[in-house]
């Protein structure tokens, strides 16, 4: 399965569990972790854990078995990584706390894509 249909793939199965506040980020190039990562959030700890269970379960269901599921147990975050997606689902202040989106869509500095020393 291509990287995109698997990114397809847990972004309609976070939508059909309701999650809050689907992003999607290309971190290509940005990390050698993965190429596509996936950050929603969830309105309890039932929410989160349930929606980490079906995305591993839809993508063992398509013949990509989960390399890693971590936190779900708990249920504030959760991460699933999917060979070449990694899925963080989370409570709603754990993610503000953490600002995963901000981590990862911040750009080189300026300086350092105009080639100067």
């Amino acid at each position: 399965m291509q990287v995109e249909e698997l990114r397809d793939l847990v972004v309609g199965v976070l939508d059909d569990m309701k999650a809050n506040d689907i992003k999607v980020l290309d971190v290509r190039g940005k990390t050698s972790i993965t190429d596509i990562m996936v950050i929603a959030s969830g309105t309890s700890d039932r929410h989160v854990k349930a929606m980490a269970e079906a995305v591993a379960f839809r993508a063992k269901d398509a013949g990509e078995t989960p390399l890693g599921i971590e936190g779900a147990n708990e249920g504030e975050w959760a991460l699933i990584d999917i060979n070449g997606v990694v899925v963080h689902v989370m409570q709603a202040r754990v993610r503000d706390f953490y600002q995963l989106e901000r981590l990862w869509e911040v750009d080189a500095p300026s300086h350092e894509r105009a080639g100067a020393d």
